[in-house]
């Protein structure tokens, strides 16, 4: 890191925080930190406090933007959190909780109230046409608010993968079907089809109509053989038409990216895929049946150790490449089909070589700990910081 400028900054910290060091080189791409919600960095480690608050998070594992919202899935402290208006200074409190009584209470099911109104390590959120979507991951099913929450603990209005609101089975307690999920992580609507990565199913569903009714089967089933099948990359070693860890999904009305983290690789389809059929794009690997974790060195900008997210907007694409501590940027979407070309830019570490954990210093404002969860919306991009137990805010310049 000595061939960087390091300056220190105290721009938009509470008084009495110590200073923190921004990188000022040019792989980022114009991207910098704007603000940093959940738990501060004394001494430049960031801790979960024994109690939660409306301030503080537990490991966030997914987060969501847009004009008017920040949403956060707490996943450690099994809520989540809305901010209604993008968050101006740091540590600003959220304005409503879901899944707890109130910001002062954690554990799974509302603190043991019921899954009725509580989660189970959520992790997947975004607001499309003006609803709220959860993925209840460990509750294995689909939370849904038909309008965006404006005060505390409101129940959803629709549950998907179970029978009813006080069940949490996995595979809605019996066999894998296309109706039922097995932690489902992340979610998407593209083109009006709503996908879904049910990831301990090894698979991704589809609904052609949309948000589907309740108890609804899917009409595509993405990466297994058959409805009930449930393997690893469908039994065999890893292809072009199967998982191991589907965990996002992002895209436009023609192309579906899904990052399967497990396999370290964003696989693509364009078209979307009607049926269960091979992908004609992959990213993160060098060819479709290659699956190599890529830990150490000489690193690139086109390979992946557990990328957990992916995001696009418009022709920029994001991609978190959690274990290596980083997100990289493309502008414009790669146009090879296999290995993808190199990303543009790499936020949070100083170089394409480098992966270490807040690049093996103390908490800074464009550190990173294990990012889990992106949320692109032009020039604004969310992380889910999770290892630093916060959300950070980046915008390009």
């Amino acid at each position: 890191m000595s061939r960087y400028t390091v300056r220190h900054t105290v721009a938009g910290r509470p008084a009495g925080h110590a200073p923190t060091a921004v990188l000022t080189d040019d792989h980022s791409g114009g991207w910098r930190p704007l603000t940093w919600l959940g738990a501060p960095a004394p001494g430049g480690l960031a801790l979960p406090q024994a109690t939660p608050s409306m301030s503080w998070m537990y490991s966030p594992r997914g987060v969501f933007v847009d004009d008017h919202h920040v949403v956060a899935a707490d996943s450690g402290n099994h809520r989540v959190l809305i901010w209604h208006g993008i968050p101006q200074v740091d540590e600003q409190p959220a304005d409503v909780v879901l899944g707890q009584p109130d910001g002062g209470t954690e554990g799974r099911a509302a603190g043991g109230r019921g899954p009725e109104r509580g989660m189970n390590l959520p992790t997947g959120v975004a607001i499309v046409d003006g609803r709220l979507i959860v993925a209840d991951a460990w509750h294995h099913r689909i939370l849904i608010w038909n309008a965006v929450p404006q005060r505390d603990d409101v129940a959803p209005d629709v549950v998907l993968g179970q029978p009813d609101s006080a069940s949490v089975e996995p595979n809605a307690g019996g066999e894998c079907s296309a109706a039922t999920f097995y932690w489902p992580f992340g979610f998407a609507v593209l083109g009006g089809r709503f996908w879904v990565a049910d990831t301990g199913n090894r698979r991704v569903l589809g609904w052609s109509g949309g948000v589907p009714e309740p108890r609804q089967a899917a009409d595509v089933v993405l990466g297994q053989p058959s409805p009930s099948a449930r393997e690893e990359n469908r039994g065999e070693a890893a292809g072009p038409a199967s998982f191991r860890w589907p965990h996002a999904i992002t895209g436009t009305p023609e192309l579906l990216l899904v990052a399967d983290a497990g396999d370290h690789r964003v696989l693509g389809w364009a078209p979307h895929p009607g049926a269960d059929r091979p992908a004609n794009t992959v990213l993160g690997q060098a060819d479709f049946v290659t699956a190599q974790e890529w830990p150490y060195g000489p690193h690139t900008g086109d390979r992946f150790r557990f990328p957990y997210a992916v995001d696009l907007d418009g022709d920029v694409l994001v991609v978190a490449d959690t274990a290596n501590n980083r997100v990289l940027v493309w502008d414009g979407l790669p146009e090879e089909p296999l290995g993808g070309r190199p990303a543009d830019h790499v936020l949070a570490q100083p170089d394409f070589a480098s992966n270490g954990e807040n690049r093996w210093a103390l908490v800074g404002r464009d550190t990173l700990c294990w990012p889990y969860g992106l949320s692109l919306h032009g020039n604004l991009l969310a992380v889910a910081d999770s290892g630093n137990n916060r959300v950070m805010l980046w915008r390009r310049s």
